[in-house]
């Protein structure tokens, strides 16, 4: 292997094969850079030990693939390569095969700068001769090992499920699978194994796992590929607590495989704390909380500023972004997204002038420091006042998404001035998880006029819940219906503002699942045909569980530092949803859309 010789290997013979990374031609010596996954090792040529060699060496060209014979040596002390682990020692040519020639690549393994992403993704196999690369799948490989090292430990039995199965919409657009054998009917291929890992605790095996791939027809961005790979377990009898102690075990695991120690347990936090304080259900606790700072103000301050005073008024801290230009400023307005007709108050210099007394109970409660940029965001004088059963009414959610998107876009936006994302070294810095609990059972649709699952129809209520669900259940079309306030019991594992997974306690009853299916809009003969067969096993005796999934992609992706999901599996699909290499989707044959029973209509959308 080429990357495994050291000077302890001196005066032995070696035979190293692998890909030319470099030649480089100093008449009597050719040396030659030789490539292969376990790094790169310098052969020398001399035309004096053996013209022959030298000769055949003088046609070879980068990632040429060839196989060497020779005597390791150790270099001179002052051609020794500090940046190279084999940099102290080379192989002396004695026999030289070309295994196989190149064509001049489009782009080269060795090249520093990058060729644009298509072409990497067209020509994928030589993308993956990169170091970076062959990095980013290696920890994908010691990662999902460590994973599945430490479950099987624990006594969970890892078990496949099916590909081809029914479809039962999870939220997403399904890829469906036409069958020849039953024409007219489809296969779905599953948005993720959650019935049948469900029917795995019916059926006694109560601790699985799976490392599995997923498919979901949806639009795509950095964090999201139409296939990908999820870490997805479930087990009997658990409260929350015995899923996150489990997780949190394979996460250390996980992260130890790749050079990172991490310290359980994780910080936990209800969901409507989340919201208050982050304005988003995954927050990034790198970045300091906002603070509702409406005590600060007078009723008349209020008044004066057209501010809805039954409604959180935000300070959003972003700290060490220094002095701003008047320009700079006015940038900050079009960043602000305003949900149901919250404001922004971008100048907190105004504020400061207008109302000193205000400002000065601001800048004391939410720490602010010398250089820290002070941003404002409140309820319109035109917002209606907060009613609601929830905790956090939809009024106020409005203005702590508001802020929280706006968090988010300043905190990017200025970095590099706060270096908060920077990697500091202290894993307990840079690496901030957070299990986000007690999610709302249900999310209204204001468009289709209906409550939704928000987690998905088999996770649990909680119990002291329950007579709230039974009395929404009767008023499924009204915005304040009881539901708006039944609690999951259902959670998220979040880091660093992404959400690594989601799980929850599943129903175990078949009478409380015909209820969940009734509120969300179904009726007893739709909840028939779409999901019988679960129905009917949850009357044979089913035993409480529960269980998460994480996308090993997206894990994978923050520990080697990736910017895209693209960056960390072998195959990935383009934002378009193509493979480049092998050109797919394609178009088939008539005669076997025929067979299927498919007419493809022409310029269909």
């Amino acid at each position: 292997m080429c990357g495994a010789l050291r000077p302890s290997d001196s005066g032995e013979k070696a035979v190293l094969m692998g890909w030319v990374n470099k030649r480089r031609d100093h008449g009597n010596l050719l040396f030659i850079d030789l490539r292969d996954r376990t790094g790169v090792t310098q052969v020398v040529i001399n035309v004096e030990r053996d013209a022959a060699i030298h000769e055949k060496a003088g046609s070879l060209r980068n990632e040429y693939v060839i196989a060497v014979t020779g005597t390791v040596k150790l270099r001179d002390a002052n051609t020794v390569n500090k940046n190279m682990p084999t940099g102290e020692v080379e192989l002396v040519a004695d026999e030289l095969r070309i295994l196989n020639e190149s064509k001049l690549p489009p782009f080269l393994p060795s090249d520093t700068a990058l060729t644009n992403e298509e072409t990497r993704l067209k020509y994928r196999y030589i993308d993956l001769r990169r170091d970076a690369m062959q990095f980013n799948i290696e920890t994908r490989h010691k990662v999902a090992k460590a994973i599945r090292d430490y479950l099987s430990a624990q006594g969970f039995f890892e078990i496949e499920t099916p590909f081809m199965t029914r479809s039962t919409p999870e939220g997403a657009r399904d890829y469906l699978v036409p069958s020849r054998v039953q024409p007219g009917t489809f296969y779905a291929l599953p948005q993720s194994p959650q019935l049948f890992k469900q029917i795995l605790m019916i059926s006694g095996f109560d601790k699985y796992f799976q490392i599995v791939r997923c498919f979901r027809d949806e639009d795509l961005r950095a964090d999201r590929q139409p296939e990908f790979t999820q870490i997805d377990l479930e087990m009997t009898y658990p409260q929350p607590e015995r899923v996150w102690e489990v997780v949190e075990g394979f996460l250390v695991a996980a992260f130890a495989a790749a050079g990172i120690a991490i310290k359980p347990p994780f910080v936990r936090m209800d969901y409507d704390e989340a919201i208050r304080l982050y304005g988003i259900d995954k927050p990034d606790l790198r970045l300091p909380a906002f603070a509702d700072v409406k005590e600060c103000f007078a009723t008349e301050n209020l008044m004066q500023l057209a501010v809805n005073a039954n409604l959180p008024v935000v300070a959003v801290r972003i700290p060490k972004v220094g002095e701003l230009s008047r320009a700079e400023r006015d940038a900050i307005k079009p960043m602000f997204v305003s949900k149901g007709g919250a404001k922004i108050f971008e100048d907190f210099k105004r504020i400061e002038k207008n109302f000193p007394e205000a400002a000065a109970k601001i800048a004391a409660k939410v720490g602010m420091e010398a250089g820290d940029l002070i941003v404002i965001v409140a309820g319109s004088g035109g917002m209606g006042e907060a009613f609601s059963n929830r905790k956090v009414t939809p009024q106020e959610l409005a203005i702590y998404a508001s802020a929280g998107l706006l968090r988010l876009a300043l905190a990017q936006k200025y970095a590099e001035r706060h270096g908060i994302f920077k990697k500091t070294g202290d894993a307990q810095k840079d690496f901030r998880f957070l299990w986000v609990t007690n999610f709302p059972m249900f999310e209204w649709d204001e468009g289709d006029k209906r409550w939704n699952a928000a987690h998905h129809p088999f996770t649990s209520p909680h119990e002291e819940d329950m007579p709230k669900l039974e009395t929404g259940v009767e008023s499924v079309n009204d915005p304040q219906s009881e539901l708006s306030s039944v609690r999951a019991l259902a959670y998220d594992v979040v880091l660093n503002g992404t959400e690594l997974g989601s799980g929850s306690i599943r129903i175990h009853r078949q009478d409380v699942q015909s209820r969940i299916f009734r509120a969300l809009g179904m009726t007893e003969e739709e909840a028939k045909s779409r999901f019988g067969f679960f129905l009917e096993a949850l009357e044979y005796g089913t035993p409480p569980h529960g269980g998460i999934a994480l996308g090993l992609d997206r894990i994978v992706m923050i520990l080697t530092g990736a910017e895209s999901l693209r960056e960390v599996i072998p195959f990935p699909k383009t934002a378009r949803a193509v493979d480049l290499m092998v050109d797919a989707p394609t178009p088939v044959g008539e005669k076997q859309l025929r067979e299927l029973g498919i007419v493809v209509k022409k310029n269909s959308p």
